[in-house]
């Protein structure tokens, strides 16, 4: 019965240590099993773009291939990084077995485990490199497209027409025009009637809803949402410049979003209610493309100029310059919403080349008509106010728009210049191009504004969030500001790299918006530098990691510095140097943490030290050799906090000693900054080194027949009288010379600090020469003899005197 139960313990425990590795093992296949999937999906999604880019396609397909390639290359890059990660804890595994033994054998279960792991590690190896392959083809796959789009856009902007000032041009368009009516009536013709049939069978509710919806959002609710947001910014908002930006950014969006969601509406009413044919759809895609973008462009003028509203105004631009700029956006708007529903209309009507060559050339001259109209009403302004300037007496200012605007008078220059010659799709595109550009900046600026206002009005030391942070987590004040000022800067750069992607997107440069979001998403994988991956992710790591280490030490300082240093019987100038030290092996120590998590070891920061050795042999060695001589002031202490010091000239207190260099508070309250290898090298006269006692000396004559005695007497008495003047050591009164009839006298006395010194020296002497006046003693120094050689006797007698007499 005994050994029954051990044998069903032993059953037992045998189950309880298995099924946790079995159960491991399990959810590892299936992982593995997973993962393999979606490389086997992605590898499937970059094989059917690679056959579609063999069968030829067309400028609008290729931006849906290559967003098909890039969502492949995301995914196999994700599941690349999963198996890497697993294949790490395999290694692992398989290093905590170790190697066998030569002469031994392993047991049954440590084989088979052993086999186990080289088979799963195998297989995730295979899947890895399997899925870097797919990445690899996914990324020539999405060059590829990037290179066929920009070929075509060059072989677009270099193709040459006839000029349209020659008659070839106009001829063709002719000879291309009855084909083009009989087109557009065709294409005209299948919509009216399927319009009037539709209509025929009853009331299109949809179209007639969609209309309505349109009207509503076109007119009353977006005038509406315009004053509530106002009112709202009013009320809440806090501060000026957070109200002044954001009911710019307010007015951008409801001036674009309401236009653009009406004629969505519209569309999506015809569409329901099927009033129009298919070929009609392209047309109608156009209209909702061409409202989108005239709405932003007339937004985008009215937030920046305010011209009804100068106080809510952001840019720094005059009343004058608003009033003469914010007609000019309505014609914009006309001209861009007219040249995309042309375009959408050639497009689905299968207009000929010549048609389009003509529309396109008409579009051009607009375009330019325009912006040669904007820049000369700019110059007129810039003129207006370069006079004022001058009559003010003020400097003349806008160098860096005059530039602008020289630079884009040349564009406008050679695209009129082209469009003559016969290269139309290259002067539409340096015309559009300009418009965009400017559109998307000033766009970007109210954007980039908005921005830094609200970082920095939210992130304040003043604000309720600032008061909250400081007194409930006990954060500095500055440090509210600094991360409001940095908060700002990271989203400004987000801003302007999307501003560069859209300034790119319309016009096929490199996939636009599309190409930076994909170049920020493979940057966001990581790069191989010498051997370590850097990540964004790795780098926000390293950060948090280095804040926290910081906060560590910060901490530790404090008890430190608070709790423990004052509970030892070191001095002041002791506790600096314990302290000093370990803030700096603190801070190296954060900081060798925080590049560890970023994957750098410690082997690799020995191997850059030793790298950069030669450099901080000759280069750094200046600083080198402040920095050993003062961890050698620290630890051998010749030069304490508060010791009284004489460098070269100059003499004061240490106030500070660093690693680098020493702080002295010299006697006019300015402050000596010494490099710590003067005061290793050469010679320092430190007064309270050996003692904090000081000494002052006095030394004076009086005549030969004073009384001696009744001299030293006055002198120890005056020295007793002085307050400063100690006891112990007790002052002495020497006689130290007799010469020339005088008695020298050399007294000294001493003090409780260096300090004490001058001021004690001062009054002793004050009350030294009132008791010898009183007491008609003569007090002075030796005097000086002149003795003459005779030569120089006789010449000096023979000399006249100064007022022309013979000598005497």
């Amino acid at each position: 019965m005994t050994s029954l139960l051990r044998l069903a313990l032993t059953f037992v425990l045998l189950l309880s240590a298995v099924s946790p590795a079995f159960a491991q093992s399990q959810a590892q296949t299936q992982t593995l099993a997973q993962t393999a999937a979606q490389i086997s999906q992605a590898e499937g999604e970059v094989r059917s773009v690679d056959r579609a880019l063999d069968g030829g396609v067309d400028v609008d397909e290729h931006d849906d291939l290559r967003a098909k390639a890039l969502a492949a290359q995301q995914a196999v890059r994700a599941s690349a990084s999963n198996l890497e990660q697993q294949l790490a804890i395999m290694d692992a595994r398989i290093e905590g077995l170790g190697p066998v033994a030569k002469g031994t054998t392993e047991a049954p279960e440590i084989l088979r485990e052993r086999q186990r792991l080289a088979q799963n590690r195998a297989a995730i190896d295979a899947a890895i490199k399997r899925g870097r392959l797919v990445d690899v083809e996914a990324q020539q796959l999405i060059d590829e497209i990037d290179r066929s789009r920009a070929e075509q856009l060059n072989e677009t902007l270099s193709t040459r027409a006839h000029s349209p000032l020659m008659p070839d041009f106009w001829s063709a368009v002719v000879s291309a025009l009855p084909r083009d009516v009989r087109r557009v009536d065709r294409f005209v013709s299948q919509g009216a009637a399927q319009l009037f049939g539709r209509w025929q069978e009853g009331v299109p509710w949809p179209m007639v809803l969609g209309l309505l919806a349109a009207a509503v959002l076109l007119f009353p609710a977006r005038i509406k949402l315009r004053e509530l947001g106002q009112r709202y910014l009013i009320g809440t908002a806090p501060g000026h410049r957070i109200r002044r930006s954001g009911f710019a950014l307010w007015r951008l969006l409801v001036g674009t979003l309401m236009p653009t969601l009406a004629a969505v509406a519209l569309v999506q009413g015809l569409r329901w209610s099927q009033m129009l044919p298919a070929r009609w759809s392209g047309l109608l895609d156009g209209l909702v493309l061409a409202s989108g973008f005239a709405a932003f462009t007339v937004a985008v003028a009215g937030a920046v100029l305010m011209r009804t509203q100068p106080t809510w105004r952001v840019a720094p631009i005059s009343d004058e310059t608003a009033s003469r700029l914010r007609p000019l956006a309505w014609p914009l708007a006309i001209i861009a919403f007219l040249s995309i529903l042309v375009d959408s209309f050639n497009h689905a009507v299968g207009a000929s080349q010549a048609a389009w060559t003509a529309a396109e050339v008409i579009e051009a001259l607009l375009h330019l008509l325009w912006i040669g109209t904007f820049l000369r009403v700019l110059g007129r302004l810039r003129a207006n106010r370069a006079e004022r300037e001058e009559a003010e007496g003020a400097p003349v200012s806008g160098t860096g728009l005059g530039a602008l605007v020289l630079l884009a008078w040349l564009l406008v220059g050679a695209a009129l210049v082209g469009l003559a010659i016969g290269y139309v799709a290259l002067s539409l595109f340096v015309a559009r191009l300009i418009i965009w550009i400017v559109l998307t900046g000033s766009a970007l600026y109210l954007l980039m504004n908005g921005a830094d206002d609200v970082a920095t009005t939210v992130f304040s030391r003043n604000s309720r969030l600032g008061n909250t942070l400081v007194r409930s987590v006990g954060l500095r004040p500055s440090l509210v500001d600094q991360f409001g000022v940095l908060l700002s800067f990271v989203l400004r750069l987000v801003l302007v790299l999307v501003a560069l992607g859209l300034a790119l997107s319309p016009f096929g440069g490199g996939g636009g918006l599309t190409s930076l979001f994909g170049r920020l998403g493979t940057l966001s994988q990581g790069i191989a530098v010498g051997g370590i991956e850097i990540s964004p992710g790795a780098i926000v790591r390293s950060i948090l990691v280095l804040a926290i280490g910081l906060g560590v030490v910060r901490a530790f300082m404090s008890w430190l510095d608070n709790r423990y240093l004052p509970a030892t019987d070191l001095d002041g100038s002791g506790r600096n140097s314990v302290s000093l030290v370990a803030r700096y092996v603190g801070v190296a120590l954060a900081i060798i943490w925080a590049l560890a998590s970023l994957g750098i070891g410690i082997e690799r920061i020995a191997l850059l030290l030793s790298a950069l050795s030669v450099g901080i042999g000759f280069g750094l060695q200046a600083i080198t050799q402040n920095f050993v001589s003062g961890l050698i002031l620290l630890a051998e202490r010749p030069i304490k906090i508060g010791d009284w010091i004489r460098v070269g000239t100059d003499e004061g207190d240490v106030k500070r000693i660093s690693v680098r260099s020493t702080e002295i508070t010299l006697p006019d309250h300015s402050t000596l900054i010494v490099p710590n290898s003067e005061l290793i090298t050469k010679s320092v006269l430190n007064k309270t080194l050996a003692s904090p006692l000081g000494r002052f000396q006095i030394q004076f004559s009086v005549p030969l027949e004073s009384d001696a005695e009744r001299v030293i007497a006055i002198v120890t008495e005056l020295f007793a009288q002085e307050a400063a003047v100690l006891d112990d050591p007790a002052s002495k009164v020497f006689v130290d010379a007799i010469t020339d009839g005088r008695i020298l006298f050399n007294c000294f006395a001493h003090v409780a600090s260096p300090r004490d010194a001058y001021g004690a020296r001062s009054n002793v002497l004050r009350k030294l020469l009132a008791r010898f006046r009183s007491e008609d003693i003569d007090i002075g120094t030796v005097p000086q003899r002149l003795e003459l050689a005779p030569a120089e006797f006789d010449r000096i007698a023979a000399a006249p005197d100064p007022d022309g007499s013979k000598p005497g």
